[in-house]
């Protein structure tokens, strides 16, 4: 099963880090950077939110309709002319029905962690938000997912590792959804989930070649 790390790490990948690269005006290292820290977070709290049947039950909705995948056809038509804002719009939306109350917190830990400002971190996650859900639309019409728990096991393969290291990648994910953390958490959740952040040479290495 495709984990977080072959996806950044892919054809598809780069092209997505470029895209929102030039989308937010931004170093493309940098923005390499914000989403290596977003995307775990972003499937994690997917993944507290596919816990509940409620919760599985809309996000298989989202999955069957509208984020089967199709958006990863034509990521270079996508960036190509500027995001369309109905995008963008959608964007703020699975944020906001992600993220919820927390998204102030997670939007302040990712600028806090990454040192850039609070308005691009959140143009970035929502340019990001709708290319991760079909991400994981595809990966469910691949492992022809149905069920609740197969939806949390799409997730979980997608975060990597056994299932200790998921239940600790899973407890950091919720204190900083629940919790007034500073930016800490959030490179233990991408230290974890993508084996070594920049400083270690790990992702952002692997990603430009250094």
């Amino acid at each position: 099963m495709a984990g977080l790390l072959d996806l950044l790490n892919s054809d598809l990948g780069k092209q997505l880090i470029s895209g929102v690269s030039n989308e937010s005006r931004q170093p493309e290292d940098k923005t390499a950077a914000v989403v290596s820290m977003a995307l775990p977070l972003l499937m994690g709290a997917m993944k507290r939110n596919a816990s509940s049947p409620d919760g599985a039950a809309g996000l298989m909705h989202a999955l069957n309709s509208k984020h089967d995948g199709s958006i990863l056809d034509n990521l270079g038509g996508l960036f190509g002319g500027g995001v369309n804002e109905d995008v963008k719009i959608d964007g703020l939306g699975i944020l906001g029905h992600v993220l919820g109350g927390s998204q102030d917190n997670v939007v302040g830990a990712i600028s806090k962690k990454s040192g850039m400002d609070s308005g691009t971190v959140m143009q970035i996650l929502s340019v990001l938000a709708p290319i991760v859900l079909g991400y994981l639309g595809k990966q469910k019409q691949q492992q022809n997912v149905q069920s609740q728990s197969g939806l949390e096991g799409l997730l979980g393969g997608m975060l990597g590792g056994g299932r200790r290291q998921q239940q600790k990648q899973q407890s950091l994910i919720e204190t900083l959804l629940d919790g007034d953390n500073d930016g800490s958490v959030v490179d233990d959740i991408a230290g974890m989930v993508l084996g070594g952040g920049k400083k270690r040479g790990g992702l952002l290495g692997s990603l430009f070649g250094r």
